[in-house]
């Protein structure tokens, strides 16, 4: 089975530090659970931003898609408010497969070891499936994963262009950080996609930024998009932006901006068709404190070190989170418990369920396993609003 978590070797010293952190977490946490800790200073939050208004649901026309590493559902959430037909869907990891089934019961999902996509003979979905879309696990090209590439063993991508060039679908997606897309990559772009695919398939490599679509979070991710008819081919259109995020640094329309009030007037007479991207604290439905912006991108639980409780990915957005008055550590399984689990400097503790709405996912899409699991699929997650705008445009270009 491949597994999307791989530890790092760490001292005695600093499995002992990380054993204390926890331990102290742990009973902090038990004493408030007993309404034994601090006084709660927060509301239950209620939030602005419903994704789904981000993707409305279109009518179904016809087109099937099949998923594979489909964690927590991105992907597969985004195709269906498109429209596609749901085939089914693969993922290595019981407590995504959970999700998945719990969220669409009329889904066909395999999970665990039937959910391994090595030992698929993909040939029984020849003539069955449309498009194929899918994120290859992202450890092997970022750098929490440690950027190893080939030569890690949970690079999937090999078996993804097996599942095209088996299945032989009108059209494939695949989706992973950034990172892939720089110059460190581009022998193994071209080596390991393009290559085995050029001769079946045209192939498209973009870049989408979640904010551009009115996620609030710091995102950026790219995308292969691949068409075996030419003139599909020429019909894709990148999606364009949306929404507008750029004076989000401070609260919008606020005299102490970092853009000027002329600034501002000048940004939005050059983008007359967007829309305002909500802050993260707007869009959790969090008190005004003069102060908002995009959230920092959202770590991964089952990244890193060790299983982790945290959102937290870098120094820098430690610091955006403390000017947010946001907690991005130890992350409450619901809103309750956040609110009951005061946190020291009396900052807002994030809930699984907010979560989630940064990601793009709506409330009603429900997370299974342990916080540090849920939050692995959350931020391992395609945001769906993004599948969905990339499976609109792929609808475009394939219709006749």
């Amino acid at each position: 089975m491949v597994s999307s978590y791989q530890g790092w070797n760490l001292t005695d010293a600093e499995r002992e530090k990380y054993r204390q952190t926890s331990k102290a977490s742990s009973q902090a946490k038990a004493k408030a659970m007993r309404g034994e800790g601090l006084t709660p200073v927060h509301e239950i939050n209620h939030p602005n931003l419903n994704p789904e208004d981000l993707m409305p649901q279109l009518p179904k026309h016809g087109l099937r898609s099949l998923s594979l590493f489909s964690g927590g559902g991105g992907l597969d959430l985004g195709f269906e408010r498109a429209g596609f037909d749901h085939i089914a869907s693969y993922e290595v990891l019981e407590d995504a497969g959970k999700t998945l089934k719990q969220n669409r019961s009329n889904w066909t999902v395999f999970s665990g070891k039937s959910g391994d996509v090595r030992q698929v003979d993909w040939t029984i979905y020849r003539n069955q499936v449309d498009v194929v879309h899918g994120g290859p696990p992202c450890q092997p090209f970022s750098i929490a994963g440690r950027q190893q590439g080939k030569g890690d063993e949970r690079d999937m991508f090999p078996e993804f262009v097996r599942a095209i060039l088996e299945i032989r679908p009108s059209a494939f997606v695949a989706e992973n950080v950034s990172a892939l897309s720089s110059k460190k990559f581009n022998d193994y772009v071209f080596n390991e996609i393009q290559k085995p695919l050029l001769k079946q398939y045209n192939v498209l490599q973009i870049t989408l930024y979640a904010p551009d679509f009115g996620i609030p979070q710091s995102r950026k991710r790219v995308f292969f998009v691949g068409f075996k008819d030419r003139n599909s081919f020429n019909k894709f259109v990148k999606p364009e932006p949306v929404y507008t995020w750029e004076h989000l640094v401070i609260k919008r329309h606020q005299t102490t901006s970092a853009y000027s009030p002329e600034q501002l007037n000048l940004f939005e007479l050059d983008h007359p068709q967007s829309k305002p991207c909500l802050g993260v604290r707007e869009a959790l439905g969090l008190p005004d404190i003069g102060v908002d912006a995009l959230a920092p991108t959202l770590r991964s639980g089952l990244t890193g070190t060790r299983h982790t409780t945290s959102i937290l990915n870098s120094s820098s957005a430690q610091k955006l989170w403390r000017t947010l008055e946001i907690w991005p550590n130890g992350v409450a399984a619901n809103r309750e418990n956040a609110r009951l689990f005061v946190t020291q400097n009396k900052h807002f503790r994030l809930s699984v369920a907010d979560c989630a709405i940064l990601q793009g996912f709506p409330e009603s899409w429900q997370f299974s396993g342990a916080v540090y699991m849920a939050l692995g699929q959350i931020g391992n997650a395609v945001p769906p609003p993004l599948g969905y705008q990339v499976a609109c445009a792929i609808h475009q270009a394939l219709k006749l």
